[in-house]
């Protein structure tokens, strides 16, 4: 493809005559794209930037020169694609063929489109942003296609323009163009011209003449440090938010921290501390001040942060100290060094900036000013560790990388939790406080609305927060644009100048914010720079969902993916390995929430439902490390643990068709979480019994102030489960079974013929097992939506209450039926906010006596069934 590209690039040119190169040699691929600019002495002076692109090198003659100035609008004129090995090139080329004249290599090194962008489609619209990483070019740029040119069978006009950031310089926009050095070669255009200089060979058709050519040897675009004056602030280079952090060696990973991002600069013994907007904040930590005066001359860019009890940072702690002017135990925690005795170390790679970084704070010895160590373990392995640690997150960086101002792409953010900077636009009050906020983020010209924040408002807080916002009161709504909150008597408005942090479930389709908390405000960040931010997919996106032979299902690679595990799924169609991982991958996010942070045991079926299985608890040689491992008390191996949507397909792709979690509280194994009543009918009996028995054991559990909900388990019962609320006084194991099974022995006194609480099969004709025995330390339940390693690929399906009537047929929830299902009806919507507590409830049972009240319904129903 790239050859065809290249016609017009070699029809205009006699290779008999020019070193140029032809194109077809194979140029080795770095993983990154390269851009050169050449300094072209031929008819009239100009450079040719080039940007690899799709094999090639699409190119543009700028005719004044790139400019350091966002003022300046250099016309680009688009010329043909050159080929790769074209970037090596640096010569004259021969007076009467194309392009005839001397041509430098003036820059070069790497570049990139603005993250979430597509080069491709970009340069179709006529606007591409981009960020170059070169020896003399650094920050973004973006060329943009001149209207009059679109369509026109003329050269296409385009207009090369910097971007005002850190590398912007209009002081400096003509003395660039005076370096008449080739960052090759380091030979003038005279010498060039002259055949002079390291390099130079016979020309090829060039008789005796000057000698044109030399392929210049490759070089990494940041090989050195720069003598410069240390400027007073450097715009800091800022991450990209994405799902999943990526995954090559060239990345190592550090902790992301919750707090401030403060540049410290130190210049002849006196420090002052920046934010990221350049906001001086040397005022507000005189002692992290004191403490870097003994640093020799440098910036160095890094985060305050304070940490709790445990030793993990929180903001409200932060804030706090902030607010009572403590902050002596502050720490400031060192990630890069941008200058250092005079040089700018930007265009090293990250590797030997973190060295110098170290050692420089070593010498140091404070506890204030710490390094920040980074991590080069797996990706996924440190962010699960962060999660399990209650850290925000990790930072991913290049470790070749140059230290480029802005979002240049060289990091990436992946989160545990969601977090999010809103702007304040208004809030709802009660009792004269604060009992909401309304806030928004920027979009276009206008505040647009993005929902309310109901929680983290403590006492202190609101104390806090009241003086700021009747400071900035307004008379009107900021909100603009469609979906904007109508005017009430609670309502207070405001003027859009405060920015909150706060933490959230995510975004729903509407786009508004899902279980928002607040956390603090941030004083660092002005408002008109809130902008929503969402996970870039590229990473996710740019793995198909089938690759060749093998699939790949959220990145993790399917062996043998067309291999059958169900004969069929009811439907006459077998159901694959791959599929199972789609499956997974369909639901996990729902169902993570019900199975992340516990023990959690696999059925494993290699070969299918019909070959051998086993029950997998522990950890095994080769296991994946997408899974989690935990501890449990008296027992050395290790357990399983699924905590994110890709431990899952981790998890089909060793055939585990079934998952079964411990009932524990996320995280804590020693306390009960929820309750699980397994109803278990005689096999000649019809489900209509097993679902009035489980709408009478919701009575009983309701008439006690417990909500349950209800699933099938996808066999011939159904399972009713009951969420537990945490908090001081919390009952273990013990408790939590004694009371499971006093509910289940009070129905079967009640009603001997339906229900019995024994297992001998002998026992049960005609009735339903009432199974307490799950609500024990060590005892599992099947998952909700996990499928079952039975005939028809059925799955344990949570249900509303309004499901569970007459007609309900639990076959008919499977495999393929159940994502599209689950949409629809969205069950269990309300669980995590109907967690009751277990000593409450056990207390009221006690009260009660062996006469449990039970409701109106209950006593109607078994009335109905008694005249039956």
């Amino acid at each position: 493809m790239a050859r065809s590209k290249l016609s017009t690039y070699r029809a205009k040119r006699d290779f008999r005559q020019t070193l140029e190169p032809k194109g077809s040699k194979a140029t080795r691929k770095s993983g990154r794209l390269r851009f050169v600019i050449q300094k072209h002495a031929a008819r009239r002076l100009h450079y040719d930037l080039r940007l690899e692109l799709d094999g090639v090198f699409k190119s543009w003659a700028v005719t004044r020169g790139p400019s350091l100035n966002p003022a300046d609008k250099r016309l680009a004129v688009e010329v043909e694609d050159h080929p790769l090995d074209y970037g090596d090139f640096e010569g004259t080329i021969p007076h009467g063929q194309y392009g005839g004249g001397t041509v430098q290599l003036w820059d070069r090194g790497c570049w990139q489109p603005w993250p979430g962008s597509n080069a491709q489609a970009a340069l179709k619209a006529g606007q591409l942003k981009f960020t170059l990483e070169g020896q003399r070019l650094h920050g973004g740029w973006v060329l943009v296609r001149m209207r009059t040119d679109r369509g026109s069978g003329k050269r296409i006009n385009w207009l090369l323009i910097k971007h005002r950031d850190e590398a912007a310089d209009a002081a400096g926009a003509s003395a660039l163009l005076d370096e008449d050095r080739s960052i090759a070669s380091g030979r003038t255009m005279a010498s060039i011209a002259a055949g002079k200089g390291k390099g130079n060979g016979n020309g090829k058709g060039q008789g005796n003449g000057p000698k044109p050519f030399v392929r210049a040897a490759a070089k990494h675009p940041a090989a050195a440090a720069r003598k410069r004056a240390m400027p007073a602030f450097i715009e800091p280079q800022l991450c990209t938010l994405v799902e999943r952090p990526p995954a090559s060696d060239a990345w190592v990973h550090e902790v992301k921290l919750d707090g401030y991002r403060l540049q410290l600069r130190v210049e002849q013994g006196r420090a002052a501390l920046r934010t990221r907007n350049g906001l001086d904040w040397t005022d507000k930590f005189p002692e992290m001040a004191r403490a870097a005066r003994p640093l020799p001359d440098c910036i160095v860019d890094g985060e305050v942060v304070a940490l709790d009890s445990h030793r993990i940072p929180s903001f409200a702690d932060l804030q706090a100290a902030l607010s009572d002017r403590k902050t002596a135990q502050l720490v400031y925690f060192a990630f890069d060094l941008l200058f250092l005795k005079g040089e700018d170390l930007r265009t090293l790679p990250l590797s030997a900036r973190k060295q110098r970084l170290s050692a420089m704070l070593e010498r140091l010895g404070s506890k204030s000013i710490r390094y920040l160590e980074h991590f080069a373990a797996k990706a996924d392995a440190v962010l699960s560790s962060a999660c399990r640690m209650s850290l925000e997150g990790i930072v991913s960086k290049r470790l070749d990388a140059p230290y480029a101002s802005g979002r240049a792409g060289g990091w990436t953010k992946a989160k545990c939790r969601a977090g999010h900077e809103v702007v304040i636009g208004g809030y709802t009050t009660g009792d004269g406080l604060p009992r909401s906020l309304l806030v928004g983020v920027n979009r276009d010209d206008h505040l647009v609305y993005v929902g309310r924040v109901g929680t983290g408002f403590g006492q202190r807080t609101v104390q806090t927060l009241l003086p700021r916002l009747k400071a900035v009161a307004a008379k009107r709504s900021p909100f603009g644009g469609a979906g904007a909150p109508a005017s009430q008597s609670n309502v207070r408005w405001v003027k859009p100048k405060l920015v909150a942090e706060i933490e959230f479930a995510g975004w729903t389709e509407s786009g508004m914010v899902r279980q928002a908390a607040f956390k603090g405000l941030r004083e660092d960040k002005p408002a008109r720079s809130v902008q929503a931010e969402r996970p870039s997919k590229l990473r996710r996106a740019s793995v198909p969902a089938l690759g060749g032979s093998a699939g790949l299902v959220l990145g993790v690679r399917i062996s043998q993916p067309d291999k059958s595990l169900w004969p069929d799924a009811g439907d006459g169609r077998p159901v694959s390995k791959l599929e199972l991982a789609q499956y997974y991958a369909a639901v996990g996010d729902w169902m993570i929430g019900h199975i992340a942070g516990r023990p959690c045991s696999l059925v494993r079926a290699p070969d299918g439902i019909g070959r051998q299985r086993f029950f997998q608890r522990h950890a095994m040689p080769g296991q994946s490390n997408l899974f989690d491992l935990v501890t449990i008390r008296d027992d050395r191996q290790p357990y399983l643990e699924i905590d994110r949507v890709e431990a899952l397909i981790a998890a089909a792709q060793s055939a585990a068709l079934e998952l079964h979690p411990w009932n524990c509280a996320a995280h804590e194994p020693e306390v009960p979480g929820r309750l699980v009543f397994d109803l278990d009918p005689s096999p000649e009996l019809g489900f209509a019994t097993v679902i009035a028995a489980a709408l009478e054991l919701r009575d009983r559990l309701e008439s006690i102030g417990l909500e349950s909900f209800c699933k099938t388990t996808g066999g011939k019962g159904l399972h009713v489960v009951v969420p537990l609320s945490g908090g001081r006084g919390r009952l273990d194991w013990s408790a939590a079974k004694t009371f499971a099974q006093a509910i289940c022995v009070q129905m079967a006194q009640d009603s001997p013929e339906r229900f019995l609480t024994t297992m001998a099969k002998k026992a049960r004709a005609g009735r339903i097992f009432l199974d307490y025995l799950r609500n024990d330390r060590m005892a599992t339940a099947v998952a909700p939506l996990s499928p079952r390693a039975r005939a028809g690929a059925p799955v344990s399906m949570p249900l509303l209450w309004s499901q569970v009537r007459a007609g309900l047929h639990p076959q008919r929830f499977t495999l393929r039926t159940a994502p599209g299902l689950l949409a629809q009806t969205k069950p269990w919507s309300d669980y995590a906010k109907a967690a009751q507590s277990l000593r409450s409830a056990i207390t009221r049972f006690a009260k009660a006596g062996s006469a449990a009240p039970v409701s109106k319904r209950a006593r109607a129903r078994r009335g109905s069934q008694t005249a039956r």
